[in-house]
């Protein structure tokens, strides 16, 4: 499956997971596996260490989830990302929206 997802055991820290391709076709996996573990106060992780492609899709995925977590309250970082995806990710200012590790 290209999106796994991952709870801590405290409960404060859920990792998102995604392999492959991250674009239209995984817009309904990708958005189970977080609105079936939101979490008041929790940090999310988002690991792209193997996404090897991401589309405009999957930029407003991204948006939707911090949507969801609290628009700028939220805690979410992106993290390990390929150097083509980390400057999709600058290109558009993520990084004044996210984390990027």
């Amino acid at each position: 499956m290209p999106i796994t997802s991952q709870i801590s055991n405290d409960g404060r820290e859920i990792t998102i997971t995604i392999k492959g391709r991250f674009d239209f076709n995984t817009h309904q996996s990708f958005r189970e596996h977080y609105e079936s573990i939101l979490h008041p106060n929790a940090k999310y992780i988002i690991d792209l260490s193997s996404t090897d492609y991401l589309d405009s899709s999957a930029l407003g995925m991204m948006l939707l989830l911090r949507e969801q977590v609290g628009e700028d309250q939220a805690d979410i970082a992106i993290i390990r990302c390929r150097p083509e995806i980390r400057r999709i990710l600058e290109i558009v200012n993520f990084n004044q929206l996210f984390k990027i590790d």
